[in-house]
């Protein structure tokens, strides 16, 4: 039974190629399950493509580390180990430590923890080195098992006599794949014959000291490192397609500095494949290739029958090819990192956005000249070579000790391919490899690295200059485009193209992006200080409010002043109506009138206003004079109580004289 998680598994449909190179990652795309019938006549298809593309001089390359045995003396020698496709290997260094091989859980398909078992090396100790069986569970979760129980590297010993090959990760979707990011240390897959012989030193109380050694893994000839990188457009082909993705934001800021320093050389590559003759008329090649079948790539959703084909995704990769080409002839190369990583983004397969608009609008983002794209990419329709499919495809093939290219995704760098985990720090520390000693740049001795991506071009990102605004913000990893907030106030977009304030301050900063103008003393705006997106022309004014607001001729499209004797004058967001024949002009009732009307009017309104006043001055007399009379008579009674009047006679009251 085949194991999984073996980059090796499967002879694709015979031949000689002794490292059984499986059409699982000949062709990686097509590692998700297919609809049922159609998956048996894909893969036949896709690896008799392989098979007829393949020259006989091709070979895949095992990249492999030097083991060293100083104990005990009958294993004391070199030997040879495959370097695994996954964890950390230490470049450039080396690591020694003493082996252990447990007495259960031998092919380390369980926890260790279920035995009760730790391989964590004691204060003073050398790291231990567990030694595992293969067979029965995945390469990666042999390695996971053992760093969990404190295993400084793992050595898998091979089941069969057999060359040496490249354990890889999973190629399941369902694989759990989340773990395998996180291994950190260094494997090794050694030779059947190797393993029985530590096992029987083991066994026999001798303790078996080992030193695993990459410092020649990688060569490193000058003062600069080339190195090259084959991925691919497609982001719906499974963890591998997003590792790829990811890797290329996290590693794009390292890359760019030290491609503009000099110190690397970078190219980036895309693997195709030729349909064979037979089938160039069929519908699966019609679908899945361009240049009438010279070049193919699997359906990225495995599903010819819906979705983006085969040659969506060759048109596209063609294009990033063509992208670094004129990149690297404006003296930018660096920008291709921005490029795929920005339209990872925004032109991802499972939005429906992988189109040539909006790989062109990222394009034009970053300042380069789609004609120049255009002209590299040629005509996909033509039944002729496209020069740029054709040097790639020929690049495919191994020249002295690199090897052929065959899985997605490969590094390669100073000529060798590299192995291990595909993580910014990994792949940092293998380039620093490539160096001579001591000349290594300054980021290979610190981790300590910063870009300033934003100061040329605003990094493609958007920005309003006007107000010194700008969604560009530089990080260690690069930059990125994110809408910023500015004095309290947030801006949303998607950081590319548009970002817009929001929120009840919107107004304050750049008038919320919205069109503002003044004339006359008069300003006018298309922004809503409140919780609103968006602009809107104010009345008057027609337009998007964004960038403008057109004045609406109110006297041409007959909204005012509509009455026979009416004459209307446009003004700049309003409109002024006056009347022919010496008539004047009542706004409230849109209509004129003549002035001897005005003046009857007038007159018969001061009329009414003077008589008013008499009536009231009238009233207010006879107000005061009953009041007056009224307040007269009390008087009169109030003093006749204590004293004569002048009209009153005087009473003469007799008086008894003796009488009492």
């Amino acid at each position: 039974m085949l194991e999984k998680g073996a980059e090796l598994q499967l002879l694709c449909l015979g031949g000689e190629n002794q490292h059984r190179a499986p059409c699982s990652l000949v062709f990686p795309l097509l590692r998700q399950p297919l609809r049922a019938g159609m998956r048996g006549k894909v893969g036949l298809l896709f690896c008799f493509w392989f098979l007829l593309w393949r020259p006989s001089t091709g070979m895949f390359v095992v990249e492999k580390n030097s083991l060293k045995i100083t104990t005990p003396n009958f294993l004391k020698g070199v030997y040879e180990s495959a370097i695994g496709n996954f964890g950390v290997p230490q470049y450039g260094g080396s690591l020694v430590g003493t082996v252990i091989y447990p007495k259960a859980n031998q092919k380390s398909c369980k926890s260790f923890e279920d035995f009760d078992v730790s391989f964590k090396a004691k204060p003073g100790g050398l790291p231990i080195f567990l030694l595992t069986d293969r067979g029965d569970c995945l390469f990666t979760l042999k390695a996971w098992n053992a760093q969990n129980c404190g295993a400084a590297a793992i050595l898998v010993s091979d089941d069969i006599v057999e060359p040496l090959i490249t354990m890889d990760t999973p190629e399941e979707q369902n694989a759990g794949a989340d773990y395998i990011q996180k291994i950190t240390i260094p494997s090794a897959l050694i030779t059947k014959k190797l393993g029985d012989n530590i096992k029987k030193a083991l066994s026999s109380g001798e303790m078996v000291t080992i030193s695993l050694d990459w410092t020649e893994a990688l060569p490193h000839p000058d003062e600069r490192v080339e190195y090259e990188f084959w991925t691919n457009s497609n982001d719906e082909c499974g963890a591998k397609c997003e590792s790829q993705i990811e890797f290329v934001k996290n590693f794009k800021g390292a890359a760019q500095i030290l491609e503009q320093k000099g110190y690397t050389q970078f190219t980036p590559h895309y693997i195709t494949w030729y349909c064979p003759e037979a089938f160039i008329l069929s519908k699966q090649c019609k679908s899945q290739c361009i240049n009438h079948g010279r070049y193919c790539a699997p359906d990225p959703e495995q599903d010819f029958s819906k979705g983006y084909d085969g040659k969506d995704v060759v048109v596209q990769n063609l294009r990033q090819v063509c992208f670094h080409k004129v990149a690297n002839e404006s003296g930018k190369p660096w920008l291709w990192w921005d490029y795929v990583s920005d339209f990872a983004v925004r032109c991802p397969i499972k939005e429906n956005k992988y189109t040539k608009e909006c790989a062109n609008q990222v394009i034009q983002s970053l300042g380069m000249d789609l004609k120049k794209i255009d002209e590299c990419m040629g005509d996909p329709d033509a039944d002729a070579d496209n020069p740029v499919l054709k040097a790639e495809q020929d690049t495919q093939i191994g020249k002295g000790s690199r090897g052929d290219v065959t899985i997605l995704p490969t590094l390669v760098i100073n000529n060798r391919q590299y192995r291990g985990k595909l993580d910014k720090g990994t792949v940092l520390k293998a380039i620093c490899a490539g160096f001579q000693e001591t000349t290594e740049p300054a980021i290979c001795l610190t981790p300590d690295m910063e870009t300033n991506e934003c100061l040329e071009n605003n990094g493609g990102c958007w920005q309003d200059k006007s107000a010194n605004v700008t969604a560009c913000r530089d990080t260690f990893r690069g930059r990125v485009c994110e809408c910023p907030v500015v004095q309290g106030v947030k801006f949303i977009g998607d950081g590319y193209t548009h970002c817009e304030a929001s929120g009840a301050l919107r107004c304050e900063v750049n008038n919320g992006g919205c069109w503002k103008e003044t004339q006359n003393g008069r300003t006018y705006s298309a922004c809503i200080d409140n919780h609103t997106k968006g602009c809107t022309c104010p009345p008057g004014f027609v337009g998007d409010g964004v960038k403008s607001c057109e004045d609406v001729d109110e006297c041409k499209e007959k909204k005012a002043c509509q009455c026979p004797e009416c004459k209307c004058q446009n003004t700049w967001g309003s409109y002024d109506c006056s009347c022919s024949n010496g008539l004047l002009y009542l706004q409230e009732h849109d209509t004129c009138i003549s002035q001897e009307h005005q003046s009857s009017s007038w007159s018969f309104f001061w009329i009414i206003i003077l008589g008013s006043g008499i009536a009231g001055l009238g009233g207010y007399a006879l107000y005061k004079y009953r009041i007056r009379r009224y307040m007269d008579s009390e008087i009169r009674a109030i003093m006749a109580q204590y004293m004569p009047l002048d009209n009153q006679a005087e009473v003469h009251v007799p008086t008894s004289h003796g009488n009492v």
